[in-house]
This record gives structure tokens, C-alpha cells and sequence, in this order.
């Protein structure tokens, strides 16, 4: 499956399997934008609601193809990137 991550100017689309988790998929993310995934937040852009990291993307019921925004944390700051 594949999942699009939206920030500020770019759009990531990410291959992962239901098995994966958020934080799998962080980590993926920090090889390309260089940000720590814990400095990370993955947010589902239909509902709102934070992944959770220690979930799978099925146990989330994380649909293929979804779009989600990515949130990057700076200094006790949230900076939405979408």
C-alpha cells in the first residue's frame, strides 16, 4: 500500500505494508526530510486523529492510498507542514 504524506510544499508517497507502523513509517520519512521521528506527528487528513506509534496501520484501520499530514515538532512548537 501507499500512503501520501502532504507538508508545507511537497507531497511523499510512502510504501508501507497494514503491518507497518506510524513510527516505521517516521523513520522511512527521516531519510528523506531529515527531521527525527520524534520530532514527527502523522495526522489523518479525513479525521483529524493522530497515528498512534506503537499501533499497526490496520489495528488504525488506515485505508490504502490515504492522504495524511505531516507535523513537524520545533522547540515545544508544532509546526503543521500541510
Amino acid at each position: 500500500m501507499y500512503i501520501r504524506v502532504k507538508s508545507n510544499k511537497s507531497t511523499y508517497f510512502i510504501q508501507c505494508e497494514p503491518t507497518e507502523t506510524p513510527l516505521s513509517i517516521k523513520q522511512k520519512l527521516h531519510s528523506i526530510i531529515d527531521q527525527s521521528p520524534s520530532n514527527q506527528q502523522l495526522v489523518l487528513l479525513a479525521t483529524n486523529d493522530v497515528l498512534e506509534d506503537s499501533k499497526t496501520l490496520a489495528e488504525q484501520k488506515v485505508p490504502t492510498c490515504l492522504a495524511v499530514s505531516l507535523l513537524i515538532l520545533l522547540k515545544n512548537f508544532l509546526c503543521s507542514l500541510w
